[in-house]
């Protein structure tokens, strides 16, 4: 456990900075670019990145990871062959889809986002063809994560992503001069090759051995298709509902640089993702799937997750409720990103809110479910989240604007994450959900606390006319103090419990 727990505090540590390197790279396109048709054609484009990113890290993760550890505890020689037989024609599989994504962009893009406004289309088609034409070395990346999960080392990964984040915000700084705004996309490219090559310098240094195999075994194969294929679809829930937040924002009678607002907005609220699917959640996964035959330790593991969300989430919604607003101006608003944008992107962000600690949690329910194999379950689940989401979209963008497509993704957060608890919980049984209830009580009561200090001082001390970092650095500390000393009066158990384990990360 020593060694997770090192695990933990270094990929959190890197995952912070790459959420940072984000922040970063959106404030430069910010500044030199504003919200414009040439930034909403970027992030519609790359959109593409970020399922494929979703397929693979995620939805292969979870069937692969599994299974693989099962067989390599039942010592089974066939593990590795597998192994290798699966990355070798994964791989085949997205070299045709990077030949076939180069030549079709123009046909498909124009499909997916069929009301885009004209001048967005033509930066959304050629960025998505160059993404298309490096997706083969993106999904390699994705691949090896898993593989490098399996052996218990997960810093590389982050170091993968870190790199594709900042040398795309280095490019940008550097070449948008030449290149424009193209120049994300090739600074992304490159951070990606450099990436890739780390984590294969750090799986050669394990005990994986790769070798040209195709030939895996029937029940194997068998097994796995049967549990890719929804699990993939699962993984891509979020990525497709985000298309279609996106695909109504770029469209005509909605504003102009829509699809920017969310973006950035929704960049703030992707905080708990790099925290969880990349660092906390990747660890419990791993030891959740090694504990499926001692359901006690399964339990203890699973608590501990939502613990860790909750305990951490909440306090970051209710937080940005408050200062969201300085937040975002000192994130973006420079250069051609003016006061008007700034609100806009707040506006966006409030609606956001609840995603921040819905979504958080619901990576723990979700991957406690692949770790006992409910697959087939968690599709179910998500299937309906694309239909909920379309049609809320479809039912209020019109009266209402692009904020609605922020409270739309909120109301299908709350909604997955409700009838997963329902599912979950019943496995577990009535015991473990009063266990949860009784925490997040404990919980609740300082976060709000918190809010209403920060709220407070913001108003006596008339911090909205201060600088926006200004405000920030007064108000983030008072939060978090009132926080840690409210939380360790109503719920000392958890608050012992976090700080032990980061005093034993060290």
């Amino acid at each position: 456990m020593s060694s997770l727990k090192k695990a933990a505090l270094w990929t959190t540590g890197l995952a912070l900075l790459l959420k940072l390197s984000g922040f970063v790279r959106e404030a430069i396109v910010a500044r030199e670019f504003g919200a414009s048709n040439e930034t909403d054609g970027y992030f519609l484009a790359f959109s593409f990145i970020t399922l494929v990113v979703a397929m693979i890290s995620t939805g292969f993760n979870n069937v692969f990871l599994p299974m693989y550890i099962k067989r390599k505890k039942l010592s089974l020689d066939s593990s590795e062959q597998n192994a290798n037989a699966l990355l070798n024609i994964t791989m085949i599989i997205f070299g045709f889809i990077s030949i076939t994504g180069w030549f079709f962009a123009k046909q498909f893009v124009p499909i997916i986002y069929p009301n885009m406004k004209p001048g967005i289309a033509p930066y959304a088609i050629e960025m998505t063809q160059i993404f298309f034409a490096f997706m083969l070395l993106i999904a390699l990346s994705g691949l090896l994560d898993s593989y490098l999960q399996s052996r218990r080392i997960f810093v590389p990964s982050q170091l993968a992503k870190l790199l594709a984040t900042l040398m795309a915000a280095i490019f940008a700084l550097l070449f948008s001069d030449i290149w424009g705004i193209y120049s994300l996309v090739y600074g992304f490219v490159f951070g990606t090759v450099l990436g890739v090559i780390i984590q294969l310098i750090f799986l050669g240094r394990s005990d994986y051995k790769w070798r040209l195999d195709f030939k895996m075994e029937q029940d194997f194969k068998k097994a796995f298709v049967i549990l890719i294929i929804p699990s993939l679809l699962n993984s891509v829930v979020g990525q497709i509902n985000l298309f279609v937040n996106k695909a109504f924002a770029s469209g005509e009678g909605v504003t102009n640089g829509a699809v920017t607002y969310l973006n950035n907005s929704s960049l703030l609220v992707s905080i708990p993702n790099a925290i969880y699917a990349t660092t906390l959640a990747v660890i419990i996964f791993t030891l959740m799937s090694e504990q499926t035959e001692d359901l006690k330790k399964f339990k203890d593991t699973f608590f501990r997750g939502m613990e860790i969300s909750l305990v951490t989430l909440l306090p970051i919604a209710i937080g940005l409720l408050v200062v969201g607003d300085a937040a975002v101006s000192f994130i973006f608003e420079r250069g051609k990103y003016s006061a008007e944008d700034t609100s806009n992107t707040y506006i966006a962000l409030l609606w956001y809110l609840p995603i921040i600690v819905f979504q958080g949690m619901q990576l723990i329910l979700s991957k406690s479910m692949y770790a006992r194999g409910k697959t087939a379950i968690v599709f179910r689940i998500s299937v309906t989240t694309i239909l909920l989401n379309f049609l809320l979209n479809w039912w209020l963008v019109d009266d209402y604007g692009y904020p609605a497509l922020a409270f739309a993704a909120s109301v299908v957060s709350v909604y997955y994450f409700t009838v997963s608890m329902i599912v979950v919980y019943k496995d577990l049984g009535l015991v473990e959900f009063s266990r949860f209830a009784r925490m997040s009580v404990r919980v609740i009561i300082p976060a709000i606390l918190m809010g209403l200090v920060v709220w407070g001082a913001k108003v006596v001390l008339g911090a909205e006319a201060w600088y926006s970092l200004l405000q920030l650095a007064v108000l983030v500390p008072i939060g978090m103090v009132v926080y840690a000393l409210s939380l360790k009066m109503t719920y000392p158990t958890g608050f012992n419990r976090m700080l032990s384990m980061v005093k034993r990360s060290k």
